[in-house]
């Protein structure tokens, strides 16, 4: 079944100038790991250090690989540019609604 993830993002504020590129390197590799349907980066309107990461996966499976991977070998200097620490919610589609 596909899932959804928010990852809700909370910049430092130093950070918001350099962060669209950074994040940019690492969703190429987001977008490009097994099972990935697409990834959108929602800005908040009135906070720039406030952004939301819609990712859609295939599978909890392939959301799971993914966040193994970037646990370890695909790891990223995304930590650096945060505030505290993202929040992960996750959504599966319901299809009898």
């Amino acid at each position: 079944m596909a899932l959804t993830v928010l990852l809700d993002l909370r910049l430092k504020p130093e950070a918001v100038l350099g962060a669209p590129a950074m994040l940019r390197d690492i969703l190429t590799g987001t977008r490009a790991f097994e099972g990935c349907l697409g990834v959108d980066v929602l800005l908040d309107c009135e906070d720039p250090a406030h952004m939301i990461l819609l990712e859609r996966w295939a599978s909890a499976e392939a959301d799971a690989a993914y966040r193994e991977w970037r646990a370890g070998a695909g790891a990223t200097e995304l930590g650096s540019l945060l505030a505290s620490a993202p929040q992960v919610s996750m959504f599966e589609t319901a299809s009898d609604i």
